[in-house]
C-alpha cells in the first residue's frame, strides 16, 4: 500500500505546482524537468577518492585492513554527495537576510521543510524527500516546520505538534498525507476537517482521541505553532513546499529533484564553512 501511495504521488509530479500562501504568491516552481546544466561544478562537489596503498600479504595485510576499518569513516550517503552545477544565487536559491536556523543544534546543519499536509504539491514531495531525509549524514539536522496559512492549514500545524509531543509524529506523517490526498478519508483544502475528525484519524494510530484534542489546544503546541509562523515569514516564504538549509538559503530550484539537488550543494557549502 505504501509503494502505491508513494507511485500515485509521483504521478502528480508533472502536473502539480506549489501550494500558496493567503496572499497566492508561490515559492516554488511547478515541478517541471530541470534543465540541462551550464555551470561547471564548484569546488563543493564530492572530493575526490583517497589513495589507497598497495595490498600487504598475510597476517600484515589483514592487520592492516582491520585497522582501517576502525579509523577510516564510512563514505557519506549518495543524497549527501553534491551532483551536477553549483547553484547560482536568485536563481537556484535566495539569501535569506538575518537567516537562523528553526532550533540550532551545536555542530549540525539544519534542513528545514515548510510543508502543510492538506498541500497536494507537498503530498507529491513526500515521497522523495523522506528518502532523501532518511539519507542525511549525521552532521545535518533534518526538521518539519508546519505552514500556518491559516484555517485548515493551521488545524493540521496543530496536529503536527500534537502528534509530535504524543511520539506519533514518526508513524502518521505519511499516513495522514494519504489520508487526506489518496483515500480522501480526510478533507484537507476540499473542505474543513473537524478537530474531531483530525483526533479520529490519531486515534486509529494509538493516540487518545480526547487526549488528542486537548494536546492540540495546549499552550505547548500553541507556543510552536506560533514559532513556526515566524520562521516562515523569516524565511520569506510564500508557498510549500519550501526547503530551508541552516536557515540562510531559501531553495529554489526547476523542480522537486533540482530542489534536492541544490539542498545538497548548500548542505557541503555549509560544511565547509564549519572546517567539518
Amino acid at each position: 500500500m505504501k509503494t502505491r501511495f508513494a507511485l500515485m504521488l509521483m504521478a502528480l509530479l508533472p502536473i502539480l505546482a506549489a501550494c500558496k500562501a493567503q496572499d497566492g504568491t508561490a515559492n516554488t516552481a511547478a515541478p517541471t524537468e530541470p534543465a540541462a546544466p551550464t555551470n561547471t561544478p564548484a569546488a563543493e562537489t564530492a572530493p575526490a577518492p583517497t589513495e589507497v596503498a598497495p595490498a600487504a600479504s598475510g597476517e600484515t595485510a589483514a592487520a592492516e585492513t582491520a585497522a582501517a576499518e576502525a579509523t577510516t569513516p564510512a563514505p557519506a550517503p549518495a543524497s549527501s554527495q553534491p551532483v551536477g552545477p553549483a547553484p547560482v544565487e536568485g536563481t537556484d536559491y535566495v539569501v535569506i537576510a538575518n537567516g537562523k536556523p528553526f532550533q540550532p543544534a551545536t555542530g549540525k546543519i539544519e534542513v528545514a521543510e515548510v510543508f502543510g499536509f492538506v498541500c497536494p504539491a507537498c503530498a507529491a514531495f513526500q515521497p522523495l524527500i523522506g528518502p532523501w531525509k532518511a539519507g542525511l549524514p549525521s552532521d545535518v539536522n533534518f526538521v518539519y516546520v508546519p505552514a500556518m496559512f491559516g484555517g485548515t492549514w493551521d488545524d493540521y500545524a496543530k496536529a503536527f505538534y500534537a502528534a509530535q509531543a504524543l511520539g506519533l509524529e514518526d508513524k502518521t506523517h505519511e499516513a495522514l498525507y494519504k489520508a487526506i490526498h489518496v483515500d480522501q478519508a480526510l478533507k484537507g483544502e476540499r473542505g474543513r476537517d473537524s478537530v474531531q475528525d483530525i483526533a479520529a484519524f490519531y486515534a486509529k494510530h494509538g493516540a487518545d482521541a480526547k487526549q488528542f484534542e486537548a494536546t492540540m489546544s495546549s499552550f505547548a503546541v500553541s507556543a510552536k505553532t506560533s514559532a513556526a509562523k515566524q520562521f516562515a515569514q523569516r524565511s520569506q516564504i510564500t508557498g510549500t513546499p519550501s526547503v530551508i538549509v541552516n536557515g540562510k538559503y531559501l531553495v529554489k530550484g526547476k523542480s522537486f529533484p533540482d530542489m534536492l539537488r541544490i539542498a545538497d550543494h548548500l548542505i557541503a557549502r555549509e560544511r565547509a564553512a564549519k572546517g567539518n
